[in-house]
């Protein structure tokens, strides 16, 4: 970890997650963004963990997950690069939240969640490989 960067690779594994919120809030609160926000930031993370670890990749060797946080123009910009299937969260439509709970569809809370605490999300396919940018606005202080 640098001072305004933070790379970590990431076993295919939900035993991973404290280990990686551990890191993120300590890079968090290096960087001077306010608890709040870090917590933003890790749940958002741990989301995308979740469900890349969860559902993303065939049964197998292989897998690879890497995630990229870094402040750059106010910003705290977290990058989730991995060789998983192919999935694109932004046109994951929102849950219909008024509709009773046996009526709900399965699936979409958590990237509906990502979606609500972070200020944008963008998805590309590149080299077989996903990469989901995520990014929060940071006080004018922070970073």
């Amino acid at each position: 970890m640098s001072d305004d960067r933070l790379i970590l690779a990431v076993a295919d594994k939900l035993s991973e997650l404290p280990r990686i919120a551990g890191l993120v809030e300590a890079f968090c609160a290096d960087a001077g963004i306010p608890p709040a926000l870090g917590y933003n930031i890790n749940l958002a993370l741990e989301e995308l963990l979740t469900n890349t670890i969860s559902h993303g990749f065939d049964p197998g060797p292989g897998h690879e997950i890497e995630v990229r946080l870094r402040i750059e123009a106010g910003e705290a910009v977290v990058e989730v690069v991995d060789n998983a299937r192919p999935f694109d969260p932004t046109r994951t439509p929102a849950p219909d939240l008024d509709a009773s709970i046996e009526d709900r569809l399965v699936g979409g809370l958590g990237v509906y969640l990502v979606k609500t605490v972070m200020d944008d999300m963008q998805y590309r396919r590149e080299g077989g490989r996903n990469h989901v940018t995520l990014k929060k606005r940071l006080p004018k202080a922070a970073g």
